[in-house]
């Protein structure tokens, strides 16, 4: 773990886990553009959370650190929690983003991918709660989880990434009633914001009817963005002051078809 920033704050302060790049580097630019103090939790991609601290620091100097932390790690999961106290002496939101996402065929999943799976989506995302919820309260903060579409509807191939969505979901509900009344804790449940990899050579016939296909799926007719997920991240936590245990699906409607 690195940290620079060590002095005590009045700023509020967000911790976004996963924060490197896609819809978490998104959001951590969402907060740290409305003044807040940013803290990048990252697992392997240290060049990228280091550029995206580097340059919120050029803007507004001591006002982001990063911190690295593998959430299947118990411990490491523990020792994240406190740095990120220690980082600005403050914190006001958790913004669990954080997650592994492969497939796991019947008849050939293991417990090891069970623990991964389980542990990214969920099992940290509790425990960094839990540790981080005396300073919430303090603060009369929010916690804002990132679920997935696939919590009600579960993707066919992923079966324990489904069930640790579900359950991050069944999580946000319950951890709005045992942090009521100080801190809000709620969910977005995205839609198709990227194309996966898959999906990306748009020079393949197969590829460009598969996009077609699911983008008919979506009454908007079009593909997501992070920054539909970052802008409702950022309304959760600092807005919608009675709301809480609710996830909201930002998906362009698919969930409708």
């Amino acid at each position: 773990m690195s940290q620079k920033p060590d002095k005590k704050n009045s700023t509020k302060t967000c911790l976004i886990t996963g924060a490197s790049k896609r819809i978490g580097a998104c959001t951590a630019k969402k907060f740290h553009d409305a003044g807040f103090n940013v803290i990048v939790h990252y697992n392997n991609s240290a060049q990228e959370a280091k550029a995206l601290v580097s340059k919120f620091n050029t803007i507004r100097n001591d006002s982001a650190l990063a911190l690295q932390a593998d959430l299947t790690n118990k411990k490491q999961v523990q020792a994240l929690a406190e740095a990120a106290l220690a980082g600005f002496k403050r914190l006001d939101v958790l913004v669990n983003n954080a997650s592994s996402f492969y497939p796991t065929a019947i008849g050939e999943c293991t417990h090891a991918q069970w623990d991964e799976l389980i542990d990214s989506n969920l099992r940290a995302a509790f425990f960094l709660t839990q540790q981080l919820a005396p300073e919430l309260s303090k603060q009369g903060g929010a916690v804002v989880n990132i679920v997935d579409t696939h919590a009600d509807k579960p993707l066919q191939g992923f079966p324990i990434y489904s069930i640790a969505k579900a359950g991050l979901k069944a999580m946000t509900k319950s951890m709005a009633k045992e942090l009521a009344p100080q801190v809000r804790v709620n969910g977005i449940s995205p839609g198709a914001i990227l194309w996966p990899p898959s999906l990306e050579d748009t020079s393949s016939p197969a590829i460009v009817t598969e996009r077609e296909k699911i983008l008919s799926e979506i009454p908007l007719r079009k593909l997501g963005d992070p920054q539909n997920i970052a802008d409702a991240v950022f309304f959760l936590a600092n807005s919608a002051n009675y709301i809480t245990g609710q996830t909201v699906r930002v998906d362009g409607g698919r969930y409708l078809v």
